[in-house]
């Protein structure tokens, strides 16, 4: 078992990495402000499950494997920018507000619940698999996981893998408690935006600057 004045360090240190900006923050309140907080929570979970992962490559030895081979580093790291920047183009060109979790007029009008809750499941569905490939194609997110766990693990503690999947659990569980704070708390101010066009446009502007931004940022570290 990890120490509690260790666990607590290790706390800190996530608290600082997920308070500051990045395309996952990005995604969560764009997708939360324009679709929903149910949009915002699949965008979330989708994030998690990509975090669970580069843990558990982390764990395996893969952040190794990308250090030796820096051409795959160097696909994945393309391949993400050119998500991040899809995204980014995406969002400058749709418009502000969805309906609420995709229910479409005419389908309310003509009586079709099952088509406004199939319209539903798609963009919960899309939201996930943003979140997920947005923080799985940041070949960072994985360089940061084989760094920090490390760090926090003693082998005189216990059993090592242990050790990792009770500090896996921590990451993943600070990340989902910020990725759900964040989603509520821009769907709460999505009815404010709704009225202030001006408030939207420089909103949607502003989230389609940033997620370029990083995919540009991606491309050239």
């Amino acid at each position: 078992m990890i120490s509690a004045h260790l666990l607590a360090v290790y706390i800190a240190a996530l608290l600082v990495v997920y308070a500051v900006p990045g395309p996952d923050m990005a995604l969560i309140l764009q997708t939360s402000i324009g679709r929903g907080v149910k949009s915002g929570f699949a965008a979330a979970c989708g994030l998690g499950l990509a975090r669970a992962t580069h843990v558990t490559l982390s764990a395996c030895g893969a952040a190794a494997l990308l250090r030796n081979a820096p051409w795959l580093y160097d696909v994945v790291r393309y391949g993400g920018a050119v998500y991040l920047a899809w995204i980014g183009i995406q969002i400058f060109r749709s418009p502000m507000f969805a309906l609420p979790e995709g229910g479409a007029p005419h389908d309310k009008a003509n009586g079709s619940p099952d088509a406004t809750a199939t319209a539903g499941m798609r963009q919960l569905r899309a939201a996930f698999v943003k979140g997920l490939l947005t923080n799985l194609l940041n070949p960072k997110a994985l360089l940061f996981c084989s760094v920090l766990l490390p760090q926090f693990v003693r082998p005189e503690a216990g059993p090592v893998a242990l050790q990792m999947v009770e500090l896996g659990s921590v990451l993943l569980a600070v990340g989902l408690c910020f990725d759900l704070t964040y989603a509520v708390g821009a769907a709460r101010i999505a009815g404010w935006m709704r009225a202030h066009p001006l408030a939207q446009t420089l909103q949607r502007w502003t989230f389609s600057a940033a997620l370029i931004g990083f995919a540009l940022r991606l491309s050239l570290d």
